[in-house]
């Protein structure tokens, strides 16, 4: 396959970025995203000039690392797939391809289509943890869960804070993320005790990060590689305006 590649390139965050082109000449089908960027970095290497500056690290859905917009789509055109799962025979010969970082104020440019998403590791440090003493990991099996819970707290906790949904939302929304964080723990006996403290810390911290509020469009769960469905956010909100008040009243 032959391609053309638009990337944006941006040596440093507080450089001027642009769209500069690139000729593929000897894509296959069968190779993934980054592995087409990869022969892409080898002939760039070779003619002495900069490789173009990306995140990976599984490649294999999990991490969440590869966070790149691919023709105007956060992980490109596949539904339910990070960048490192698509390939390449999405796309057709001779086609162009623009490929730009995540664009939100939260996380801002580090090179090229790095991005620090520092953000969601802060709100997590706020409270997206169990701190009290709910037993070892034999004592799990002993408490009774009812299976729709179980299951809700599984489809939460796919999340893999890749921040898809923030790329892919008008206002650069992080309630996606935040949202199926909060819910995975409070839908658990664990997570109950700090359940209120927990929702209310993580709120107040996506906040003071800049990320944007909702406004109940649905790009966040339609780019979403891992399918984390929309109605966390529900959830999430009724769970912050009962610990609204429940801190009112303390």
């Amino acid at each position: 396959m032959k391609l053309k590649l638009h990337v944006w390139r941006q040596k440093s965050p507080k450089a001027q970025g642009k769209m500069t082109s690139y000729d593929v000449k000897q894509a296959s089908p069968d190779m993934s995203f980054l592995e087409m960027l990869d022969v892409l970095n080898e002939d760039l290497a070779q003619k002495g000039e900069d490789p173009i500056a990306f995140d990976h690290d599984c490649r294999e859905g999990i991490c969440g690392s590869c966070s790149m917009v691919i023709n105007g789509q956060p992980h490109g055109p596949e539904q339910g797939t990070t960048a490192c799962q698509l390939h390449m025979r999405k796309f057709k010969d001779g086609d162009d391809i623009f490929i730009e970082p995540w664009r939100a104020k939260a996380f801002p440019v580090l090179k090229d289509l790095i991005v620090d998403r520092g953000a969601f590791d802060r709100i997590i440090q706020a409270g997206g943890f169990v701190s009290v003493n709910t037993g070892g990991a034999q004592d799990a099996n002993c408490i009774p869960i009812p299976k729709h819970n179980a299951d809700l707290a599984m489809d939460a906790a796919a999340c893999i804070g890749c921040g898809a949904c923030v790329a892919a939302c008008k206002n650069s929304s992080a309630m996606l993320f935040v949202s199926a964080k909060v819910s995975h723990l409070a839908l658990l006996p664990q997570g109950q005790p700090e359940k209120t403290r927990r929702v209310l810390n993580m709120v107040n911290q996506m906040d003071k990060e800049g990320f944007g509020n909702c406004t109940n469009q649905y790009e966040c769960e339609a780019a979403c590689p891992k399918e984390i469905s929309a109605n966390f956010i529900a959830k999430m909100n009724r769970e912050y305006l009962g610990a609204s008040f429940f801190s009112q009243e303390e």
